[in-house]
């Protein structure tokens, strides 16, 4: 067992003693091998009823520990960012009940699109069913999804791209033609996140943020589109044009009607 691995089990045994924790998961790159050397260590923990944050402070790991509902109040429901022998931890709260319920949802293709700090597309309820996908149980027992579920492949692109093509025409008609830069190359930006979900949802593949979304989806070309941007209107309307283009394709490509 190397460093790294010894520190996740001790940190993991902490973390599983707290009240009402049933379960511990390593999550992001960590549980998927992807990481770097400083590469921050993603926890889950999944309770049962009520979690109270201060169990979590009194164990008296310095940094940020949340309330619940913190981080948005939806699925993502809060967590604390933490300092541990000298390594960066983050825990994330995982309420049973609702990772249950989202389960089911995403079995049946239903899912709703939340709003969170620093996430220009959202997030997608089916995100802590990624978690659970991606991640390695540490401490208890997880009801883990198979596969990615087919009802989900087919409405979340759907759902996705429809929101997306809404951004792009409200961009089209009400920032564009004003010579409004930031405005649109924001809306830009968001579209082309958003259809980035459709295409990886198309896929059957999982994601948990946004880091890597445009690239993973064929869209990294976007960069130079909104690079090169210029505040006047006959420049927006061509780089909506060609973003809106780039992403319509690769939309297609992903869902078959390519």
């Amino acid at each position: 067992m190397g460093e790294d691995d010894s520190f996740v089990d001790r940190v993991a045994d902490r973390l599983a003693a707290l009240p009402t924790v049933a379960a511990v998961m390593l999550g992001g790159s960590r549980a998927q091998g992807t990481q770097r050397p400083d590469s921050d260590f993603d926890l889950g923990i999944y309770y049962r009823g009520r979690f109270e944050p201060q169990t979590l402070r009194d164990i008296g790991w310095p940094g940020e520990v949340s309330e619940i509902g913190a981080w948005g109040g939806g699925v993502f429901n809060g967590g604390a960012w933490l300092h541990i022998e000298d390594r960066r931890v983050d825990v994330h709260y995982r309420d049973l009940d609702t990772v249950e319920h989202e389960l089911g949802e995403a079995a049946a293709g239903r899912f709703r699109i939340e709003p969170l700090l620093f996430h220009l597309a959202g997030i997608p309820s089916y995100l802590v069913v990624a978690e659970l996908a991606i991640g390695t149980v540490l401490r208890g027992r997880l009801t883990v999804p198979e596969r990615y579920p087919e009802a989900l492949r087919i409405n979340a692109p759907k759902l996705w791209w429809g929101t997306a093509e809404l951004v792009f025409r409200y961009a089209r008609f009400n920032h564009a033609p004003y010579g409004r830069l930031t405005q649109c190359v924001g809306l830009l930006a968001q579209a082309a996140s958003q259809t980035a979900h459709a295409v990886l949802a198309a896929r059957g593949e999982w994601v948990t943020n946004e880091k890597t979304l445009l690239t993973r989806a064929g869209l990294a070309d976007i960069d130079q589109i909104i690079a090169t941007a210029q505040p006047a209107p006959d420049d927006l309307h061509h780089a909506l044009a060609r973003t809106h283009a780039l992403c319509q394709a690769v939309v297609l490509a992903a869902t078959g009607r390519g």
